[in-house]
């Protein structure tokens, strides 16, 4: 949307040449002609920077200024002032003016003055954003996987990334990695740093969701002693990412909708209708469908989300991952905690491959991380792993394609690969030996006699 500039000066040449100067430049300009003039229309509009003459009639610039940001005290404030007055333009800036400017002033310096304070502006709401939301580090940097699904996701991503989707809803179970793909979605769609807001939806409360959305005017309830801005304000330009959109109320939903169909909305506590670019990602375990048969989301809200709608597979779909992310998980880790533990042996990888994982890549990054903080010293063991998964049957546990997956990471002895193709054919023929000899072109009675020798080793093993 267009940056608001308001203009505070007595001069009316001053004004209307800044008006058309900057206008031209894409900034919508509003003006005033005395500093309570000024203070009025700040508190009625929402000015991203201001122009302050130093000497107005009535109130001079600098209380103007201590004022203004008393409102909205991250807002920039360029002093405007005569050669004669440079200590006066000097005392506001320490008192909190972001620069000042001499008249007669030239205006390519002044516009380059002004973009300064605009992007010092956007960083610093960014960066305190972030320092406010962030506990802790990502999972990962970018996405791990070499599994069909996994790479079918990678190039519906590189596709949205070029797009001009403004509504994208990604589904998935919780910890598969919806919020990595929201993030690596933002960063294939910008060649430059553009914000990336994020924000749960379950894990806070309905009437601070509202705040933390939409922002709010000041005096707009007890505690908003100044301006704030929103989710939807501070991700101009970029991307706001509303993880499980399925907990958001119905109240909140219409105003969602709002701000998806006609690119506006308001603060809380404001009168007037602020305009937005920002693209909304959403994303839920829910089933979305049904919540709308229950009447607790909105169906229009759920097409307009679903323009691009993208599925994250669980990782029990697409275990050739597994590996890749365990190796990966004890790297990591090795480096944070000064550890030098082996890679997984493939006992220990043929169990983590054939657990079922209801948590998903959270949960593995879980189990892997407890293991090497209070067991793993130098090497991955069985007894290392969490009973749910270290108990599971192991008589189960050799399938096809645990095997399959395996053998891209560990050789395979030809025992090992005949042990497979024979198990494999037993299936198809339902256990018919007869059969399976004559698929496999042996006799039925070297079949048995490699059956017996499966056995026999696997017995050795267990002693």
């Amino acid at each position: 949307m267009s940056k608001v500039i308001l203009v505070v000066d007595d001069e009316k040449t001053i004004r209307w040449s800044l008006g058309e100067a900057l206008g031209e430049e894409g900034y919508e300009v509003i003006d005033a002609d005395t500093g309570e003039k000024g203070l009025e229309t700040f508190k009625n509009k929402s000015a991203d920077l201001m122009l302050l003459d130093l000497k107005l009639p009535g109130e001079d610039g600098i209380a103007v200024l201590k004022k203004v940001h008393k409102i909205d005290p991250t807002v920039p404030v360029i002093m405007m002032t005569a050669y004669g007055e440079v200590e006066t333009a000097v005392e506001a800036m320490k008192s909190g003016a972001y620069d000042f400017v001499l008249k007669p002033f030239a205006l390519e310096k002044l516009k380059i003055t002004i973009k300064n304070a605009l992007e010092t502006h956007r960083l610093k709401d960014e960066i305190a954003y972030l320092k406010q939301r962030t506990t802790g580090k990502s999972v990962f940097k970018t996405f791990i996987g070499q599994s069909e699904p996994m790479v079918d996701i990678f190039e519906k991503i590189k596709k949205i990334g070029k797009s001009k989707a403004n509504t994208i809803l990604i589904t998935g179970e919780s910890g598969a990695g919806k919020e990595l793909v929201a993030r690596t979605i933002h960063e294939c769609s910008h060649d430059d740093a553009r914000p990336f807001m994020e924000i749960n939806c379950a894990s806070v409360p309905e009437t601070l969701l509202e705040s933390e959305l939409f922002g709010y005017e000041k005096g707009a309830f007890t505690d908003a002693k100044t301006r704030k801005k929103g989710l939807v304000e501070l991700a101009e330009g970029g991307t706001l990412f509303l993880d499980e959109i399925g907990e958001m109320g119905i109240t909140l939903q219409s105003r969602l909708l709002r701000v998806i169909e006609n690119k506006t909305f308001r603060r809380v506590g404001g009168v007037q209708d602020l305009q937005v670019n920002t693209r909304i990602v959403a994303a839920t375990n829910r089933d979305l469908e049904k919540a709308i048969e229950d009447k607790s989301f909105r169906k229009d809200l759920f097409f307009r989300l679903k323009v691009i709608p993208l599925h994250v597979p669980p990782l029990r779909e697409r275990r050739e991952d597994i590996p890749l992310l365990i190796n990966h998980f004890v790297e990591r880790f090795n480096r944070e905690l000064g550890k030098k533990v082996k890679p997984v042996s493939r006992d220990v990888m043929e169990r983590l491959v054939q657990y079922d994982w209801p948590g998903n890549v959270r949960e593995l990054k879980n189990v892997v991380e407890r293991a090497m903080l209070l067991d793993a010293e130098t090497e991955f063991l069985l007894e290392h792993l969490p009973p749910e998964i270290y108990q599971t049957d192991a008589d189960h546990k050799s399938t096809e394609k645990t095997a399959h997956v395996l053998s891209s990471f560990f050789p395979m002895t030809l025992r090992e690969v005949e042990k497979i193709q024979i198990e494999r054919t037993l299936k198809q023929t339902n256990g018919n030996k007869s059969k399976a000899a004559g698929i496999l072109g042996i006799s039925r009675q070297t079949l048995r006699e490699k059956l017996k020798a499966f056995e026999r080793a696997a017995a050795a093993e267990t002693e």
